[in-house]
């Protein structure tokens, strides 16, 4: 149920790249690359395809059940990635003019990729297997029980730390809080959560860092078990929600994208 950022980084590296070729082409050309130019008219090209692969393969495979074509997880992790690379190579594109149907297109664009930020951080709160598969209460039930047995049979063999970890074990669940603070706000949990863990850890003295490392990792997994629990219902709601509002306004911008194509290449080609 670990959630990876690892697309993020990776799009990260690529935008950098993508900046320094398009610096360079900046400096040696002595200005901004036209939209009709070759490095211009490149970035588009490809810009745009990324951005068709990010929306239909990654729509088949969400209709697929076949597993032969890859984890859902992967493939999410791939939507993302193009999500971002292509849109940015499509704004290189427009030589920082936005005027007419293309700046349409580019604040469509814009409000696409600052939704499917939001909609991955909901994603992230909605438990999942190592395959992307939704969790059931009845799964979080089962493994945050487990996660209690293993607990106390670790208070059990050290139970000098049992009365010093009891603010921390009162605090970690996520009862009794507004279940959309628990989704938004779950960053700012988890550093309270590591600020009161830094305060025990200093009193823990005696015991071997291996144990202590093995206690810290049992009760992050305990704190977020029990924060998805309490937040599962919300978190689903919330998911259905902002995935009605990105299909259509995603819609509307391949129409718009497909629409000023059409009139690139006819203003280009048919009326020289």
């Amino acid at each position: 149920m670990q959630n990876s950022a690892r697309e993020l980084w990776l799009a990260f590296v690529a935008v950098v790249g993508i900046t320094v070729l398009y610096l360079f082409v900046v400096i040696t050309q002595g200005g901004i690359p036209d939209a009709r130019e070759f490095f211009g008219h490149s970035f588009g090209v490809i810009g745009f395809l990324l951005m068709l692969m990010t929306e239909f393969l990654y729509s088949q495979r969400k209709r697929s059940r076949s597993a032969r074509w890859g984890k859902m997880a992967n493939w999410l992790q791939f939507h993302i990635f193009t999500g971002i690379v292509g849109p940015y190579l499509v704004l290189l594109h427009s030589s920082w003019k936005f005027n007419g149907l293309a700046g349409v297109v580019t604040l469509l664009m814009i409000v696409v990729v600052l939704s499917g930020f939001v909609g991955r951080y909901i994603y992230t709160a909605v438990p999942r297997s190592a395959d992307g598969a939704v969790l059931e209460s009845d799964d979080l039930e089962q493994a945050i029980a487990d996660s209690e047995t293993t607990l106390q049979n670790w208070l059990t063999a050290y139970p000098r730390t049992a009365n010093q970890l009891r603010p921390l074990l009162a605090s970690a669940g996520g009862q009794g809080q507004n279940e959309l603070a628990l989704i938004f706000g779950r960053g700012l949990l988890e550093w309270q959560t590591r600020f009161q863990w830094w305060q025990l850890k200093n009193q823990l003295q005696g015991l071997p860092r291996e144990q202590i490392h093995q206690l810290e990792s049992l009760l992050r997994r305990r704190q977020v078990l029990q924060r998805q629990i309490a937040s599962l219902a919300m978190a689903r709601r919330l998911l259905a929600l902002w995935h009605a509002v990105h299909v259509p306004i995603g819609m509307t911008l391949f129409f718009a994208a497909f629409v000023h194509i059409i009139g690139a290449i006819y203003y280009a080609t048919l009326l020289k």
